[in-house]
């Protein structure tokens, strides 16, 4: 383990959380000075997955980062990376000056059963990605959280908090508050807070299970928990989703959850209507 890993370990662990990955002996034996690169270059990196750079059409990352104000020289703190579609973009861009930090869902502290099985093949597959590809991914960190009470990193240790497509889950699994106060709590005073989410035509039920938030619940969540809200952006709405899909979020693209004879009239939609809200801690 290197200087730098030990460090962050070692504060981690006295701030009550748990750095889950660690470089591989390849990734520590790759050189820590890294040339530095442009958000463009992350973008165009031939490491992205194809069908992931795909998405960029209706993603839009580089103007939802720039809105956000990430630059390579930040701690940002992404917050459920899924398969990883913003790590192949932040951890490479981030690499040489900046710390790319994904939170994922400690399985320890899911019930056993099919919920930790997946935690667990998803916290297995961000790490295999990160280990096979130390020149992209030898500085970025796998933190586990419990998603009852969580703690994202040291306190007042980021600069950007990101999340994406996650506030609907939080809410129907009563969690949201306590989300939004670990990422209050990690991040610096003047840190920004980056919320990407699919959005309702309104207010909706905390178990609405479409996948659609209101904006303005989600801008409630976050003032509750001591954010200033500074800036929305319509980066990525979609005036095409009419947001009463059978399967809500999940008939659009990507998911495809539909019948193949309405494949055309969905892929003529996109992806959902989605605000982008910019916050900031006081």
């Amino acid at each position: 383990m290197n200087k730098l890993t030990l460090g962050l370990a070692l504060l981690a662990a006295l701030a009550g959380h748990a750095i889950a990955h660690e470089p591989s002996a390849k990734a520590a034996a790759a050189p820590t000075a890294q040339a530095a690169i442009t958000l463009d270059d992350a973008l165009a990196g031939d490491w992205r997955t194809p069908d992931f750079a795909k998405r960029d059409e209706w993603r839009h990352p580089k103007q939802t980062l720039e809105f956000f104000g990430v630059s390579a020289d930040k701690t940002v703190v992404e917050i459920t990376p899924g398969g990883g579609w913003y790590s192949e973009i932040l951890a490479p861009y981030l690499q040489a000056r900046g710390h790319y930090i994904a939170a994922i869902v400690d399985p320890a502290a899911v019930a056993e059963g099919r919920a930790r099985d997946y935690q667990q093949r998803a916290r297995a597959t961000l790490e295999d990605k990160y280990a096979a590809a130390p020149a992209q991914y030898g500085k970025a960190h796998v933190v586990a959280y419990n998603p009852e009470a969580p703690v994202f990193g040291p306190a007042a240790s980021a600069d950007v908090v990101l999340t994406f497509r996650n506030v609907h889950n939080w809410r129907s699994s009563g969690q949201a508050e306590g989300m939004f106060k670990g990422f209050f709590d990690v991040l610096k005073p003047g840190g920004v807070l980056g919320v990407v989410e699919h959005r309702a035509k309104a207010d909706v039920a905390a178990d609405d299970r479409s996948g659609y938030v209101g904006e303005a619940q989600v801008i409630a969540l976050a003032q509750a928990a001591g954010f200033r809200l500074a800036d929305k952006s319509e980066i990525n709405a979609n005036p095409r989703d009419t947001k009463d899909h059978p399967n809500g979020v999940w008939t659009l693209p990507p998911s495809n959850n539909h019948p193949e004879a309405d494949r055309a009239k969905y892929q003529a939609i996109g992806e959902s209507d989605r605000m982008t809200l910019k916050f900031v801690k006081p």
